[in-house]
């Protein structure tokens, strides 16, 4: 792990919870205008939503569209699919900036905040920069940069994204370790060229269903930040 000079992170699912939160912030918003679903099951069928949407970017179907962007056009669908209608323009919003306020795990603040101490950090996510700065000061997310898919103009796994952040901290991307909670994201890393380390969360997708171990080879495999700290020899 020699010659790191910088951290890039993904964030949905391996810094914040966005399933537990998704869930929380339609029910808030939806449950006193008299809507009754499972939440949980809202915020999955909306993040199923996810993947299809970027691809439609990524294979050049459509332009480069912002995350807030496919996020409204995905929830029309997941409002539709679950019978929902007559909701206000107001109302669509709210729901769409609900992704602006998604929690982070508990080790997430402090982690970063020790790996700064040696590290230059950054967001690696599809998500766009106002996104991305408006869970950084819910969270108190110590980033120096905020980078991605609006930085680079395409979505992970295009190797773009990857190397463009490397190229903004002005590293080689073997100097950058790519963080991640999914084997598939730190695959398309290590095939840009950084290096990469796992974290297990095993709980991201409901009670087991998220991943407790890489599925590829990595750099480093660790159970959170605190211990990604600790393995870095991170102050």
């Amino acid at each position: 792990m020699q010659g790191i000079r910088a951290l890039v992170f993904d964030v949905f699912g391996t810094l914040v919870d966005w399933r537990g939160s998704i869930a929380r912030e339609v029910q808030a918003l939806l449950a006193p205008r008299g809507v009754k679903v499972d939440w949980l099951a809202f915020a999955d069928a909306w993040r199923a939503q996810y993947q299809p949407a970027m691809e439609e970017v990524r294979t050049g179907q459509i332009p480069f569209s912002k995350l807030d962007v496919l996020h409204r056009r995905n929830l029309e669908v997941v409002l539709k699919d679950h019978g929902i209608r007559d909701l206000d323009e107001a109302t669509k919003v709210q729901l769409n900036l609900a992704w602006h306020r998604l929690d982070a795990w508990p080790d997430v603040a402090p982690g970063l905040q020790r790996l700064r101490e040696r590290f230059r950090l950054a967001p690696c996510s599809n998500g766009n920069i106002s996104l991305m700065v408006d869970l950084a000061r819910r969270n108190g997310l110590p980033w120096d940069a905020i980078l991605g898919a609006e930085i680079a103009r395409d979505y992970k796994p295009k190797a773009i994204v990857y190397q463009s952040a490397a190229a903004a901290f002005d590293c080689t991307p073997h100097e950058v370790l790519m963080v991640a909670a999914h084997s598939s994201d730190l695959a398309a890393a290590a095939q840009a060229g950084l290096r990469t380390a796992f974290v297990a969360r095993p709980d991201e997708k409901g009670p087991g269903r998220g991943e407790s171990r890489a599925t590829v080879p990595v750099d480093v495999s660790v159970n959170g930040l605190i211990e990604l700290a600790d393995r870095l020899d991170a102050n």
